[in-house]
């Protein structure tokens, strides 16, 4: 490239290079400043806090609630990956087909996605209440339903169920836009073959999809594992921190009991660990090249 148009170029970027500095890159290196000091609602405006190193992160490894919010991060990611890419993916193959009424269906499908998770929140604040949509069914055919937002057990599954939800037609959004880069001679040239629809699937459909397929379940883990707002607003993170997830858990120590350094920290662990999923993406994208 000519020095000319190298030159062109990075002037065309700068604005981008700026706006990540200032909106992101600020807010990150403030964030582990406040992680490794002990600021709180004392010293914050006086500016006592000193500096205190790991000692945040060592005590937050220390606390059985941080343990269980941790725990309750990967189950929650977990679940709803597992859930939302296979039945995606099972709706994806299904809208493949060509049907006439397969477009108007999944347009009516993907409106969940459209829908704020905010108003999403809400509306399963409804649904799983005492005397919601759910249990209104569940005792149509005799069963006393559980007080699934105020129960320990069962308040986590509701808050994955409408957040899976939200996923699935997100899952078969991509996907079916990964179907649709196979060529159908592929196909063809199998069931010449002899081939059935079940090694069509797993010869041809899964090998050729890998990339699309590994491309929705990464961003699926990062849109899940940094949820928010949902557990935010179903469940507040109740009860007893049973649906508590880092986000909450951070906001929570940081904007309710005030412990900003170590609402920071949490905010770090969660960064870390979404850091090292997305290193883990990139190095799997460099050996599919």
């Amino acid at each position: 490239m000519a020095a000319g148009k190298k030159r062109e170029a990075y002037i065309f970027v700068l604005p981008a290079f700026i706006y990540i500095l200032f909106v992101l890159g600020y807010p990150l290196i403030y964030n582990v400043y406040l992680s490794l000091r002990n600021v709180d609602v004392k010293n914050l405006t006086k500016g006592g806090d000193v500096f205190i190193g790991l000692q945040n992160y060592i005590d937050l490894f220390k606390n059985p609630t941080f343990l269980l919010v941790l725990k309750n991060t990967f189950v929650f990611t977990i679940a709803c990956l597992l859930f939302q890419f296979t039945i995606g993916f099972a709706l994806a193959l299904f809208f493949y087909q060509k049907f006439r009424l397969s477009g108007p269906i999944r347009g009516v499908l993907l409106v969940s996605y459209m829908i704020p998770m905010s108003v999403t929140g809400l509306l399963g604040k409804n649904i799983f209440s005492n005397a919601g949509l759910v249990n209104n069914l569940l005792s149509k055919i005799g069963i006393i339903g559980p007080e699934w937002l105020v129960n320990t057990s069962t308040a986590l599954i509701a808050v994955i169920i409408m957040n899976c939800w939200v996923g699935i037609p997100f899952n078969m959004l991509l996907l079916i836009s990964g179907l649709t880069s196979i060529t159908p001679d592929v196909y063809e040239s199998a069931s010449i073959d002899g081939a059935n629809w079940l090694q069509r699937f797993w010869y041809i459909t899964v090998p050729l999809m890998k990339s699309s397929m590994l491309s929705v379940l990464m961003l699926g883990f990062i849109y899940t594992f940094r949820a928010f707002d949902l557990m935010y607003i179903m469940t507040a993170g109740g009860p007893l921190n049973s649906t508590d997830v880092l986000g909450t858990y951070s906001y929570m120590l940081s904007f309710t009991q005030y412990k900003f350094s170590q609402g920071s920290a949490v905010a770090m662990v969660l960064f870390g660990c979404l850091f090292i999923v997305g290193l883990f993406y990139l190095r799997l994208l460099s050996k599919e090249d």
